[in-house]
């Protein structure tokens, strides 16, 4: 028997293992698991090489005892090791580089991990259960077998040992932190969550009590089940899968009982190799717009479960996604790295991104039902990209849809474009909460004379996200509600003639309000009502600055909106012609409250404006 030494930096770095390389400590079994399928994967190749037929059938077994020394058991029959390999590769914990990377240790959790993930030391995950653990192995090709023993301490011993056939098995003695994994349907439901799509099949062994007809016990009963899928349905080819295979995989995966909308499956070869299959939910998840809500995207590395818990495997606005991505090049270690630095995973996401956009867009041109329906779901995320996703705004701009003055139902900034009128020179909208007031709303008196259609924007980002794109296909995007935009419909001696005009209006209204307003002008629009608000061009809206103070911005005080005035109308006039100074203050602030309030705004103090409109009900 030879004794090894374990250098003196071992517990350092088996302590920062258990406490820091793992947040779950039964995530030992799925790197045992991936370890074994790895060297499964190794013999199938070397016999491929060599031109020879696999003796039997490549397994994992897995078994367990119960009582006061429990034990459990992961074997394999693959490629084995020789004992120089079993000194290597059990070794590693013991190289010179260990002092290397202890050395460059931050005490930043984030970054100690991804640099963990640089050495291979899923094995030693084990002792986090185990006081002791045995590995037995047998290389392909050798006579002789060897035993490896540690307690993950200070030294571990080598000898020869028995084993019928190559491959290896590996015997924890469970710790009281391990002893709930000495269990029939923990480990299965382990072997569910992080293995079931392992290439090969898993065997769990196990005594059964048998029983007679009043339930005494009579025996026990030996029986060795198969408890993981052994293949991954994302992994097979599609032609030889139904829609109702499909079907049935993302309602066992998801748990939603109904049918995707639809689903997306790919096989990328190349540089980068991966697979992805996306489902599209037919109702929207119940957390979508939770802060801390549940990613729906698992990722996997050649059928190992990785994580369904990554937030960045997909942009925050694809977080309505749900499905697999599985990679042949990323390390099974790729959990402990900060994955949006990741090369191979910034491509893969990259790729899925332009994919699900791509496959979007196709919908949306050849099944416009099944379309409205995603829009009805997911319209609202999809512009949450328009302002997170620079780089796929075009294609975003294809996708989302608006409401219209023109169409019932959505309708696509492209399709607006095509109606657009002669010498249009902009794409207008109004933005506000409620989608029949924005349709009666009196600052669209001039669009309806001249047949312009104005796009209803009622999603309370709208303002946020319309504002930072600007333009489409290099036509300007144009807010209603904004105080220029009326000069694309007057020359420049009408837009003098209406300033003269309104000066002496302008000047009165604007000396009664004072700081409320931050312009009073007369409106060339406004036919049926006294007045409306609108913003300065530079200025969030009336409703993005409502936005912001309900989230949690209690004391934004925001813009003074610019007062639009009906000169004609007959309360105006009679402001005007008043030389009460009373009345034309109370008149004015009132004047303003209205129209305040038919942009959904409360005045600020209610009472007051109680009082003022009271006060003129009298007059």
């Amino acid at each position: 028997m030879e004794r090894k030494q374990f250098k003196t930096e071992v517990s350092d770095l088996l302590h920062l293992i258990i406490h820091s390389l793992y947040s779950h400590k039964e995530i030992f079994l799925r790197e045992l698991v991936s370890n074994a399928s790895d060297a499964l994967d190794k013999l199938k190749y070397k016999t491929l090489v060599d031109g020879k037929a696999v003796d039997g059938e490549l397994r994992i077994d897995i078994s367990f005892t119960e009582g006061d020394k429990r034990t459990l058991t992961i074997s394999d029959n693959g490629i084995g090791m020789t004992h120089d390999e079993l000194n290597e590769n059990l070794g590693t914990i013991a190289h010179s580089g260990t002092k290397h990377f202890l050395a460059n240790l931050t005490n930043d959790q984030k970054k100690d991990s991804n640099l963990i993930g640089q050495f291979g030391v899923g094995f030693y995950s084990a002792f986090m259960v185990a006081d002791k653990v045995e590995v037995i192995s047998k290389a392909y090709g050798e006579d002789q077998a060897y035993k490896w023993v540690s307690d993950g301490r200070e030294k571990y011993t080598i000898e020869e040992a028995e084993r019928e056939g190559c491959g290896t098995t590996i015997i924890l003695h469970l710790n009281d932190e391990g002893k709930e994994f000495a269990n029939r349907w923990q480990i299965e439901n382990l072997i569910k969550q992080y293995s079931d799509h392992i290439a090969y099949p898993i065997y769990l062994a196990y005594d059964q009590n048998t029983y007679d007809d009043k339930y005494n016990v009579t025996g026990t009963e030996h029986k060795v089940d198969k408890i993981n899928s052994a293949a991954a349905l994302w992994a097979r080819s599609k032609s030889e899968l139904k829609e109702e295979d499909y079907n049935d995989f993302y309602k066992n995966t998801s748990y939603d009982s109904e049918n995707p909308l639809f689903y997306i499956h790919t096989k990328a070869e190349g540089a980068t190799e991966y697979t992805t299959l996306f489902f599209i939910p037919a109702k929207a998840p119940f957390d979508m717009y939770h802060a801390d809500y549940k990613p729906g995207v698992k990722l996997y590395v050649k059928r190992v479960y990785i994580t369904d818990d990554d937030k960045e495997l997909l942009p925050t606005y694809l977080r309505f996604v749900r499905g697999v991505i599985d990679s042949e090049d990323l390390p099974l270690n790729v959990s402990r790295e900060i994955l949006q630095q990741n090369r191979i995973m910034t491509t893969i996401r990259n790729a899925s991104v332009k994919k699900l956009l791509g496959e979007f867009k196709k919908i949306a041109d050849q099944n416009p039902e099944l379309y409205t329906k995603f829009i009805e779901q997911y319209n609202r995320p999809l512009k949450e990209g328009l302002y997170q996703d620079y780089a796929n705004r075009d294609d975003l701009l294809e996708l989302v849809r608006f409401k219209s003055t023109a169409v019932d139902g959505y309708t696509s900034l492209a399709a607006y474009k095509e109606r657009m009128v002669p010498d249009q020179k902009g794409i207008y909208y109004i933005t506000g909460s409620d989608e029949n007031a924005l349709k009666s709303s009196p600052l669209l008196a001039t669009f309806k004379e001249k047949g312009i259609e104005v796009l209803l924007m009622t999603d309370d980002i709208d303002d946020l996200v319309i504002s930072s794109v600007g333009k489409y296909k290099d036509i300007q995007l144009k807010a209603v509600n904004k105080s220029g935009t009326m000069d694309d419909f007057l020359t420049e001696d009408e837009k003098k003639k209406a300033k003269e005009e309104g000066t002496a209006v302008s000047e009165k209204l604007k000396k009664a309000l004072g700081e409320r307003v931050k312009e009073v002008v007369v409106s060339t629009r406004l036919k049926d009502v006294s007045a409306v608000v609108v913003t300065d061009e530079n200025d969030p809206s009336v409703q993005m600055q409502q936005l912001m103070k309900a989230m949690g911005q209690g004391d934004y005080e925001g813009s003074a909106p610019i007062l639009e005035v009906n000169a004609e109308d007959a309360f105006v006039k009679r402001i005007m012609d008043s030389n009460d100074d009373q009345f034309v203050s109370d008149a004015a602030s009132v004047l303003l409250d209205q129209a305040l309030l038919s942009e959904g705004v409360m005045p600020k103090n209610p009472a007051e404006f109680t009082r003022k409109l009271h006060s003129l009900l009298v007059k």
